[in-house]
Formats: structure tokens, sequence, C-alpha cells
């Protein structure tokens, strides 16, 4: 029998989704419901991004991820909250002024992109660990941006969430341990197959895995078609998993899913094949998460 894994479910994401499918949800109420459906369905992490209630767009508003958080905390349903400190990192230069950001760039200073973690003090929080060109656009996090972000989320007590897009991402992280700016054991995320970033393999994912740290926990995901293949293949290798609407609309081909129906499409996937979910209460114990009260509260 497998040891345990943790199951996340990221439920809205930022991407441009929402013209694509209904079920991706947009207002905070939307977001917390999404979240609340996806641990009643087995999931043991809901991880967030805003939404503006009009547009649809990305949210950098503390107040909707405020309401977010107060609805997931006030729900009968437990589940581990993770909150993203991307931000506004999106970069998109002007032919014109190439030094100068064109439409659709969408930049944050490290302290704007922390401010959701530290004012909400969620149990978990993600950690872009690295610029890489994505489609069309960069998104840019700098190494100093970085160290900086990851002091604040440790001051903070919360537990970062090392997200790798691509190998050399994975060595700056290790860096951030190096330089003591991660506490305890340092949890990584494999972002896999994103344009243009790491592709979405086994061979890939060993890779990633063999430079892991000793003591370090692992999860990856797929997005598209890979995120179930993915999925099992991670889980198979030791692995946390992760799905989500933030990775993959469909639940079959030609077939638009809701986080819930991924969620457990995933779990059932995971039993049949002798694999167990870690409940919340589990995995605090297993990761020494903080906060597990809602310290922002």
């Amino acid at each position: 029998m497998a040891k345990k894994i943790m199951l996340t479910a990221a439920v809205t994401g930022a991407g441009d989704t929402t013209t694509k499918s209904s079920h991706v949800p947009v207002t905070p109420k939307e977001i917390a419901d999404a979240a609340i459906a996806s641990a009643k369905a087995g999931a043991t992490v809901a991880h967030v991004h805003a939404r503006d209630p009009k547009t649809g767009g990305i949210s950098h508003d503390v107040n909707h991820y405020r309401e977010i958080v107060d609805r997931i905390r006030d729900a009968e349903t437990d589940v581990i909250i993770n909150i993203t400190s991307g931000g506004g990192g999106d970069f998109i230069p002007s032919l014109q002024t190439p030094a100068a950001g064109g439409d659709g760039t969408d930049m944050q200073t490290p302290e704007e992109r922390h401010q959701p973690v530290g004012e909400l003090l969620p149990e978990m929080c993600t950690l872009d660990c690295g610029s890489v060109n994505f489609g069309n656009m960069i998104y840019m996090s700098p190494t100093d941006w970085l160290r900086k972000q990851a002091k604040l989320v440790q001051e903070a007590g919360v537990k970062p969430e090392l997200e790798c897009f691509d190998t050399g991402h994975l060595r700056f992280a290790k860096q951030l341990i190096q330089e003591g700016l991660i506490d305890d054991d340092p949890m990584f995320q494999f972002c896999l197959g994103i344009p243009w970033g790491a592709d979405a393999d086994v061979e890939t994912m060993l890779y990633m895995k063999n430079r892991l740290p000793d003591n370090a926990h692992w999860s990856a995901f797929g997005i598209g078609r890979m995120q179930l293949p993915i999925v099992m293949q991670t889980a198979l290798l030791g692995g946390n998993v992760r799905v989500g609407l933030e990775d993959n609309i469909y639940l079959s081909k030609g077939v638009l899913a809701r986080n819930d129906q991924l969620v457990d499409k995933a779990a059932n996937m995971l039993h049949q094949n002798g694999i167990e979910i870690m409940t919340p209460a589990e995995a605090r114990e297993q990761y020494g998460l903080r906060n597990p009260n809602g310290g922002g509260k």
C-alpha cells in the first residue's frame, strides 16, 4: 500500500478560462463554493486565486481574497487553504518602448504580491520560484524579489509551496533553502506542460524529483489533457497531486468539467490503485502547517 498523499484542487487560476467554460468560478462566493465542493469530493487542499467579479479577469483586491477565505473558514467542511502569492507578474514588452510594459502588462511589487497572504494567514501559499516565458508573455519574478517574498512568507508563518515551472526554478528554490529563507521540510510543486516551461512527462518529473533535498516533500501537476496522467504518474512515484479548473477545464474529450468532478475522478483513480488521500487534519500533522484556525481572522 502506497503512503497517503495530499490532493489539491486549484479551483480557478488567473487565466482566460472563464471565456471557455461557465464552470470556472469567478465571484468570491463561487470560488469559495468550488473549494468547499472540492473538499467534499475528497480534496485535502484548496488553492485559490481571486478574480474580478465584473470582468472575470485576475484580481489583486485583498477584500476579494478575504471574502473567499472567510467563506471557506466558516463552512462546515474542512479544507486547507492555499493562496497564490504570484500576484501581478505578467510582463508584455512594448515594441515601441521595449523597456516598458505594453498592453496587458500587470506587475506588482513583492510586498503587493504578499499582501493577501500576510493579511489572511492561510496555512499554505504558493511561491513561484523564477521567471518563465508563459505563452507569449513573461511571468516575471526576479531573484531578489523572490528572496524578499520568501522572507515575508517566513515571517507570516505560512508554509510555502515552492512552484517550479522549469529546472532552473528548482535550483533557485534550493538556494532559498540554503540561505535560510525556507523553514522546516520544504514543499515543492512541479508545474509541468505550461508553454514554455518543463515538459509534462515522467522523464522530466524524475529529473526534478531526483534533485530534491533529502528532507523535501513534493507534488506535481500537468495541464490540459495531461492533468490526470500526471496525477497517476506522480502518485505512483510517491508525490502529492493536483487537479482543478486552473489547469484543465475538461472532464473528458469535449466534456467541460466542474472542480468537484475532477477531484472525484482523480480520487477514484487513486483509490482503485490502492492510494489513499490525506484528510486536512492528517496533512496538517504531516507537514507541520500553522494557522490551522485562521490566524488572520
